[in-house]
């Protein structure tokens, strides 16, 4: 069974053509910078790959490049769209009406919408994508797989707010949680790198952040919330911030509540700290010298390492923090930072390891750390892929 996978996310596409349940891998891209000057398209396929740099404005002109490299004359991997049996969309927020995979029809994009307003940077995205793949592949099944399921096993104490009741019973507003398949993805195959049931903490740094403590495979506590908008600082998002901040951007600067929207999701965090959004031009900016940039990256880690000693206490223990997604996986200098000065915690890095690229799950703690530190990279769309199959077998 061929499922094409579609990951969008605020900044990026990712995407992969297997062959279920064999794990095979038909081709693979990703288009990165979605909506700066230039975006970065890739294509990979066991005898080709194609790499280019062009401005990509928006989800839609990106879905529709990722269509026609799949059915390029000379290069593509399939001859029709009727090839493709079924397109797995990663859907950020399913807020309270979904728990599980499921198949995709006009009731469900209707609550994908109206989940909007709690993942504005995401599950527009998302539906644009599942948009798009009807039309070009309208044979397929459309499955959607939520990035909110993982953390439904939080317990009550941990997604509640402390707030009166009725915002919970009758409006839903709780802590979802998000990233929650590249989380389950990483926390497994940590377990498995183990060789036990562990107490972890999961790190996803990408465009998006997020932070999970995994207590015997189960997420227990998570960093973001209500949206995809608090916790850690992140390419154009705050994060935490006091609730005070906004009614005083309202009350006395004269911000609409639209315009404080748009500030702490789309113009703060790295971007509103540096002017960049993007780590790779902040962390090559701060190694020229720039001061805002050195200064953000600190900020960065900090966020990081007070959220890792809340989950310690929240495990009561820890055997292994978990670095994934594009930062996490890349970048040996933030992963430097978090693990600087982390010794009570049994965290001591490895300065040699830490600069080894590879593909594969890897230790970088040092031989004596009593806490280890790996880098897993994700594979959502594997974790997808393997979903959407379950769904369709069952």
């Amino acid at each position: 069974m061929k499922i094409l996978i579609i990951n969008s996310g605020s900044s990026s596409i990712k995407y992969q053509l297997m062959v279920m349940p064999e794990n095979e891998v038909i081709c693979s891209g990703m288009i990165d910078r979605i909506g700066l000057e230039t975006s970065n398209v890739t294509f990979k396929t066991a005898s080709n790959s194609i790499e280019e740099s062009l401005p990509i404005p928006n989800h839609k002109v990106g879905l529709q490049k990722v269509a026609n490299m799949l059915l390029d004359a000379e290069k593509g991997v399939i001859k029709s769209t009727s090839e493709i049996a079924a397109v797995g969309h990663r859907v950020v927020h399913g807020g309270s009406d979904f728990s599980d995979t499921v198949k995709i029809d006009e009731k469900v994009k209707s609550k994908i919408k109206q989940l909007f307003e709690l993942a504005p940077l995401h599950n527009p995205a998302n539906l644009e994508g599942i948009n798009v793949a009807e039309e070009i592949f309208s044979s397929a099944e459309q499955i959607a797989v939520f990035d909110t399921a993982f953390h439904q096993t939080m317990p009550e104490e941990a997604y509640r707010y402390a707030i009166p009741n009725y915002l919970l019973t009758e409006n839903k507003v709780r802590v979802y949680g998000f990233h929650g398949t590249s989380h389950k993805y990483v926390s497994e195959k940590a377990i498995k790198f183990l060789e036990k049931h562990s107490k972890i903490i999961t790190i996803h740094l990408g465009n998006g952040c997020s932070m999970a403590a995994v207590k015997d495979g189960k997420c227990i506590d998570t960093s973001m919330g209500f949206s995809p908008s608090n916790g850690l600082i992140m390419g154009t998002r705050a994060g935490d911030i006091d609730q005070s901040v906004v009614f005083y951007m309202i009350k006395n600067l004269g911000y609409t509540p639209d315009e404080v929207n748009a500030v702490l999701l789309k113009q703060s965090g790295m971007l509103g700290l540096t002017g960049y959004s993007d780590l790779r031009d902040i962390e090559a900016e701060a190694a020229k010298g720039n001061k805002d940039c050195q200064l953000a990256l600190l900020m960065n880690a900090y966020r990081i390492k007070k959220t890792i000693g809340a989950y310690v206490a929240a495990l009561n223990g820890l055997d292994a923090i978990v670095f994934t997604a594009g930062i996490g996986e890349n970048s040996s200098y933030m992963r430097q930072l978090v693990c600087t000065d982390m010794d009570y915690f049994g965290i001591e890095i490895d300065s040699d390891k830490n600069q080894i690229r590879s593909k594969e799950v890897r230790e970088i703690n040092k031989a004596n750390s009593n806490t280890k530190v790996l880098v897993v990279p994700t594979d959502e769309e594997y974790e997808i892929a393997n979903q959407v199959y379950q769904l369709l077998n069952s």
